[in-house]
């Protein structure tokens, strides 16, 4: 790839099933992407994927309302992703996460995404929050 971004976008409902389409929609971005090394296509992915579950799964306000809006980019540098979502605020704080311990049953998808990832912010944007990952591409 040379000099030119790859980019896809989905909007969809704060449910379930629309995790399945933020897989689709890697797999779609991902045929245009060109050669990423497998450990970078995998932590990125991971990352995507623990982000969507997490506003899925934690999101208040009124769930039959609730959307967000996924932006991933790729150029020859870097590999983006970018949640938008209209839920209240999250309230947690990005640089007290850690993997949660060999018996807890959960609390393990913030510690992977920020994993997969060279960086993860989340910030609140108006009434949205923002949630961005990025990573090298090599």
């Amino acid at each position: 790839m040379t000099d030119r971004e790859v980019r896809r976008s989905l909007e969809a409902a704060v449910a379930p099933f629309s995790i399945e389409a933020v897989f689709d929609l890697l797999a779609a971005w991902w045929n245009d992407v060109g050669a990423v090394s497998p450990i970078r296509r995998m932590g990125f992915e991971t990352a995507v994927i623990e982000i969507a579950g997490n506003i899925v799964e934690h999101s208040r306000g009124d769930a039959e309302e609730l959307r967000f809006r996924l932006d991933l980019v790729a150029d020859d540098e870097t590999l983006s992703a970018t949640f938008r979502d209209d839920a209240d605020p999250p309230r947690l704080d990005l640089s007290t996460v850690g993997m949660a311990g060999t018996d807890d049953e959960s609390g393990r998808g913030l510690a992977l995404a920020s994993a997969g990832v060279d960086e993860i912010t989340l910030r609140r944007v108006g009434e949205r929050n923002v949630w961005t990952l990025e990573t090298r591409r090599a």
